[in-house]
């Protein structure tokens, strides 16, 4: 949670100073602020109240859990490991290819008409098996 958004749930907020606040606690009826309220560099936030409620009791009376005091982690996501393909994954796409390739052949050899997708499909295949040959003379 960011410093603003917990600022905003409480009551007569004045600054103190840099990355520090003052406010009514809202776990106890509090004429004067007595709840200290700093932010660190790293986006922590700590609270103090000066009148004694521990800071479970001033988050439980903003609806808040202690999480909030912790700025929100970016999902770290795992570098991508490129693995080689297994031999027999290449092989069996490259039969399905040529596989494709044959029963447009047959068609061809039979004299159909072949469609517009069926020639793009042939285009595809030869791109695919280029690359199964640029990937298997690759330097890793």
């Amino acid at each position: 949670m960011s410093v603003a958004a917990l600022l905003s749930r409480l009551d007569a907020v004045r600054r103190t100073g840099d990355g520090r606040w003052l406010a009514r606690c809202p776990s106890h009826p509090d004429r004067s602020p007595s709840l200290s309220i700093r932010e660190l560099t790293d986006g922590r936030l700590l609270l103090h109240d000066f009148g004694g409620c521990e800071v479970e009791s001033v988050l439980a009376a903003l609806g808040l859990e202690f999480d909030a005091l912790f700025p929100e982690k970016p999902i770290e996501h795992a570098p991508r490991e490129r693995r080689p393909f297994l031999p027999h994954d290449v092989f069996k796409i490259a039969r399905q290819e040529i596989g494709i390739a044959a029963v447009i052949a047959c068609d061809m050899h039979k004299q159909r008409e072949i469609s517009e997708a069926d020639y793009e499909r042939l285009f595809l295949m030869v791109d695919r098996l280029n690359d199964i040959g640029m990937a298997a003379y690759a330097k890793s």
